[in-house]
């Protein structure tokens, strides 16, 4: 299990884009676990669910790796660039 945070591209600012990427490798007992193509959220919803309840007798946690990395603004799309220009303004007039 690891985890690794590359905070170095940090503003002054108190909010800021991250790049997060999850690894969960782990085993689980179910009666059913139907894999629809066309609705991978909900089956990624299902099993975040369960791993977030944490290991029992129908879960077994075999790997957890977490990378999170603060990135710069313009690496992200324009429609992220706008809320964190909103978020910050915002935080400005308070």
């Amino acid at each position: 299990m690891g985890t690794s945070f590359d905070l170095s591209n940090q503003t002054d600012d108190n909010v800021n884009i991250y790049e997060c990427e999850v690894r969960l490798k782990f085993r689980i007992i179910e009666n059913q676990l139907t894999i629809d193509e066309d609705d991978n959220s909900a089956l990624l919803e299902a099993l975040v669910d369960a791993y977030t309840y944490g290991d029992d007798e129908y879960l077994e946690s075999l790997e957890s790796q977490v990378n999170i990395h603060a990135i710069q603004a313009l690496e992200a799309s324009p429609e992220m660039r706008r809320q964190l220009i909103r978020l910050r303004n915002s935080r400005k007039l308070a």
